[in-house]
């Protein structure tokens, strides 16, 4: 085994027994732990899981999966690929990069949205976030030196604008290798460290707020999330998607998959959260979904009436469900406006997969921040502009699907909301 991976290994143990010691000593109340000593644990416990000791395990060998599961964020791949060369020299840069500086204040207010697409300030919050991670690793034989600011910089350049590595190359003064490896980097770490700004709330306690959200857009209760499909271009063809969000369109959970002409329902019939929520684990007795024509009608999505009558409660309710299904529908445009996801055709299905969930990463990261700066300027009336039925129900829907989309109809015109 050689030394360094050697050492790191060690070092974990050591961490790790150090840690155990500690949380011995601190439960047992009998025990009277000299200050001294503590301290001089926690010392040794810090200096045993410091930064440098991470960025020393990213050199060990890490058993591939192809399929990444980031908490309601699914992305799947459908059969093996090989890492490109252009991947392999990635990781055997030998080259020396050229240091650059922190990136210094610009005179143009509107500078970091039009090339990082967000304000400075969230910029700033984001770089302070993400500091000792993204600085912690470097290909092998490769001094970067480069500043956090300058990485992140690099990285949200490429998915903001959709710039190829040769045009960042020349904007930052680094090499080409550098730019496509600060840019993969950021999504390996959001995808891994952040994924929890996508997992679907975990009780229909924690949906309440959600579903007081709808409730108030559309005057009907229970709505815990609006669905919609989603399509991305790359080079091995179209990939699919669904997303659920809430009434600010924060993406509350996302699934995409490859390969042929999947309908958003064939790759919503594949996720966890179609299981979950088929198994009664999703949501409560009097929560739902709401999707559009192209989905099924269950006890835990609903959906529009095919060919109401006009002025019915059931088409007062197709009109309360588009105004619900809005903000997923602008969620999908604002993914958009990260040029990159229209740029993917070069890229490998594996690091397109990274840039489409590092995107709707970042797209929540932002309405936490309220910066709107890759928010999409969609009206209401251009989604209520026109009128697409279904001929008739795609399935025979079960008798409490049917009588809650009934009852939801009555209430839906009783509420004058819309």
């Amino acid at each position: 085994m050689e030394t360094r991976p050697l050492a790191v290994l060690v070092s974990s143990l050591v961490s790790q027994a150090l840690l155990l010691l500690l949380l011995i000593l601190q439960s047992n109340p009998n025990l009277i732990i000299p200050s001294p000593l503590s301290q001089t644990l926690i010392t040794l416990l810090h200096l045993f899981s410091s930064p440098n000791l991470t960025a020393a395990t990213s050199h060990l060998p890490l058993k591939r999966k192809r399929r990444l599961e980031i908490d309601e964020l699914e992305i799947q791949e459908d059969d093996d690929e090989e890492e490109t060369e252009e991947e392999d020299n990635d990781h055997r840069i030998i080259e020396e990069m050229t240091p650059c500086s922190a990136l210094a204040p610009h005179p143009n207010p509107d500078h970091f949205k039009l090339h990082f697409g967000m304000r400075s300030a969230t910029f700033d919050w984001l770089a302070s976030l993400l500091d000792p991670l993204i600085d912690s690793r470097d290909p092998s034989g490769s001094p970067f030196r480069l500043p956090t600011t300058t990485r992140l910089a690099l990285a949200l350049a490429r998915l903001s604008t959709g710039a190829d590595y040769a045009d960042l190359s020349s904007r930052f003064s680094v090499s080409e290798p550098a730019a496509r490896f600060c840019t993969r980097h950021l999504c390996r770490v959001l995808c891994t460290n952040f994924r929890f700004w996508l997992a679907f709330p975990s009780s229909p306690e924690l949906l309440r707020p959600v579903s007081s959200g709808f409730s108030s857009l559309a005057g009907l209760p229970g709505c815990c999330g609006a669905l919609a499909p989603a399509r991305f271009h790359l080079h091995r063809g179209p990939a699919t998607a669904f997303l659920v969000a809430d009434v600010s369109s924060r993406i509350l959970s996302f699934s995409v998959k490859f390969h042929g002409e999947r309908s958003g329902f064939e790759v919503l019939k594949q996720s966890s959260l179609y299981k979950d929520a088929m198994e009664g684990r999703l949501l409560g007795p009097e929560q739902y979904l709401v999707g559009d024509e192209s989905q099924n009608l269950y006890p835990w999505l609903m959906v529009p009436f095919a060919k109401p009558v006009p002025g019915s409660c059931e088409e007062d309710f197709n009109l309360a469900l588009r105004v619900m299904c809005w903000p997923a529908r602008r969620a999908i445009y604002s993914l958009h406006n990260w040029r990159v996801l229209s740029r993917l055709e070069k890229e490998s299905a594996k690091v397109a997969v990274a840039f489409i969930g590092t995107c709707a990463i970042l797209h929540n990261i932002l309405l936490m921040k309220e910066d709107d700066s890759a928010l999409a300027d969609v009206g209401e009336e251009f989604l209520l502009s026109s009128e697409q039925y279904r001929n008739e129900e795609k399935h025979t829907a079960d008798k409490k699907a049917i009588l809650l989309r009934s009852t939801l109809a009555v209430k839906a015109r009783e509420s004058g909301t819309l």
